[in-house]
């Protein structure tokens, strides 16, 4: 396998597939939906958790989540590998897998997932316009594409607009220092509040809101899926005029039910054979 070459490859087949071009991307999760038809959902979980796949192979259906986080741009970086790991069907071989080792599969999906969000095409035409080359171009990119700067760096090298000696020194350097750094700490604390918040796939909120207007779902069913309060969730659909229907209960009357003759010779007949069974094993016991 060469890593490196299947990753950019499907990368960008896939902008290509899905018309994405070569500038950056925007809501991934959102992308993700709506390009794939897959249900992608942010959701609680351990510090060591940041991403999973799973697939029903019976009905083709495949779930990506990836862990709520204060480091949006990693993040993102999990959605592309998780997105990448579909797209290679790497659920179809058996691997042993090393826990700590990152194997040729795990590094394929990183390289997508690079490609993906940076397309060295893209870069490329971003740096066109840009000066010489400094640490603000790099803030400049990591801002642009929404990536962690060892992402940025490495593509940058790969692209040859650094070397490999800048590109080790910059992968070092954090989100949050370049933010500071360069004025758009704002910016980067408003995606750490989106990072951080749960979001439930959105095909099956729409079902379930389609549901609640049904009065089949309650309201409180939707919170629990988008993780909210009840009454910012009841808020949410009397401002969408979204509205419980108020289906009547209609009672049947007994009278109008069909008069059904039951003929019971039959199981008169059984019952009759068992009785006689039973004293027949009485009188044998006697």
């Amino acid at each position: 396998m060469d890593a490196e070459a299947e990753g950019r490859a499907a990368a960008e087949e896939f902008r290509a597939t899905h018309r994405l071009g070569i500038q950056p991307l925007g809501d991934l999760v959102a992308l993700i939906e709506q390009t794939t038809g897959f249900d992608v959902a942010v959701l609680d979980a351990g510090p060591d958790e940041h991403g999973l796949t799973m697939r029903d192979p019976q009905r083709s259906a495949v779930f990506i989540g990836v862990a709520r986080s204060l480091r949006p741009m990693r993040q993102r970086s999990n959605l592309g590998h998780e997105l990448g790991h579909v797209i290679f069907g790497d659920w179809v071989e058996p691997r042993d897998v090393k826990w700590g080792v990152r194997d040729d599969v795990e590094r394929r999906a990183d390289v997508f997932a690079r490609h993906l969000l940076v397309p060295l095409a893209g870069l490329a035409d971003f740096l066109a316009e840009h000066g010489p080359i400094s640490q603000a171009t790099l803030s400049a990119v990591v801002q642009r594409f929404l990536v962690s700067p060892a992402l940025a760096a490495i593509q940058m090298c790969e692209g040859g607009h650094i070397d490999a000696g800048t590109k080790r020194e910059w992968i070092r350097v954090t989100t949050p220092e370049l933010a500071t750094r360069f004025g758009w700490s704002d910016q980067y604390r408003a995606l750490q509040v989106e990072a951080d918040h749960r979001r439930a796939p959105q095909r099956l909120l729409a079902r379930a809101i389609r549901g609640y207007a049904e009065s089949v779902v309650s309201a409180q069913t939707i919170a629990t899926l988008r993780g909210a309060p009840l009454a910012e969730v009841e808020e949410d659909l009397q401002a969408a005029g979204v509205v419980s229907a108020d289906r009547p209960v209609t009672w049947a009357n007994p009278a109008d039910l069909p008069v059904v003759d039951v003929d019971h010779a039959e199981l008169d007949a059984i019952l009759g054979a068992l009785d006689e069974s039973q004293e027949s094993d009485d009188r044998g016991a006697e």
